[in-house]
């Protein structure tokens, strides 16, 4: 037996709420931003643990570094946003964001 679908009209699928939309879009970028500050600053530990970076690089890279980090807690909280609301869950692969 073949049940008629339900039609759903586009306002009762989608919350086009102007400030939703825009927190929704900050927490997008603020997702990606952090994937890449995070993937930034194990490098800097694995360059750093491998000798390639000068005390001066050290410095100047933990610098910059907690310096993004900052920011980017100053923006999450600017736009109310909470660290794990920056997380995607990719389902059987884990969360995309690292907790250390």
């Amino acid at each position: 037996m073949n049940l008629p679908a339900k039609r759903i009209s586009i306002p009762e699928r989608l919350n086009t709420d102007a400030d939703n939309v825009e927190r929704g879009l900050v927490g997008l970028v603020l997702t990606i931003v952090e994937l890449l500050r995070q993937l930034m600053e194990r490098q800097a530990i694995r360059r750093m643990e491998d000798g390639v970076l000068t005390e001066e690089q050290i410095e100047e890279l933990g610098n910059a570094l907690m310096a993004l980090e900052d920011n980017m807690t100053k923006l999450r909280e600017h736009f109310g946003l909470e660290p794990e609301e920056l997380n995607l869950d990719l389902g059987p692969l884990g969360p995309l964001l690292s907790h250390d």
